[in-house]
């Protein structure tokens, strides 16, 4: 059973795309943009709980995005509403990215759109998008690593 917290965050995070979406809509409303963001931070921390939410912004190997959503935040706020969705969609992307190849991967079996998500660009592009490219070479050299060190002790 889904908790009360979370339908509520659900809401709320729901609520602040949609308030992010109008004021990109409208020439990048500061107002609406700060709204948006408030909701959806205030959303993703009653869907997922504080302590998750807290863990999630403080890890270290995600401090670039974290620097860069939180200033596009900062920069919204001070009315520089361009700018800060700039920056906020490259934390997004580089906080989220390792999403979005699992996400295209889930799409190929959606009856309508999934013959675009198989197609070969579609799929190499999704592969390196948000840096999932960097993970499957790191992948690959450390179980390269692994052989050789295996190889060396016979």
């Amino acid at each position: 059973m889904v908790s009360d917290n979370t339908k509520i965050g659900t809401g709320l995070l729901f609520l602040g795309c949609v308030f992010l979406f109008l004021g990109t809509i409208f020439l990048f409303d500061s107002a609406l943009l700060a709204l948006g963001d408030i909701l959806f931070l205030t959303g993703l921390t009653m869907t997922i709980g504080i302590s998750r939410t807290f863990r999630f912004f403080t890890r270290r190997e995600r401090l670039r995005g974290i620097i860069a959503f939180f200033g596009g935040v900062f920069l919204v706020m001070c009315r520089w509403g361009m700018f800060g969705m700039i920056c906020q969609i490259y934390g997004l992307i580089y906080l989220f990215g390792q999403f979005f190849p699992i996400a295209a991967a889930s799409m190929k079996d959606v009856p309508v759109i999934g013959s675009f998500f198989q197609l070969r660009s579609v799929e190499q592009f999704f592969a390196t998008f948000g840096g999932g490219g960097r993970r499957s070479s790191s992948s690959s050299s450390s179980s390269s690593f692994l052989s050789r060190r295996s190889d060396s002790m016979v």
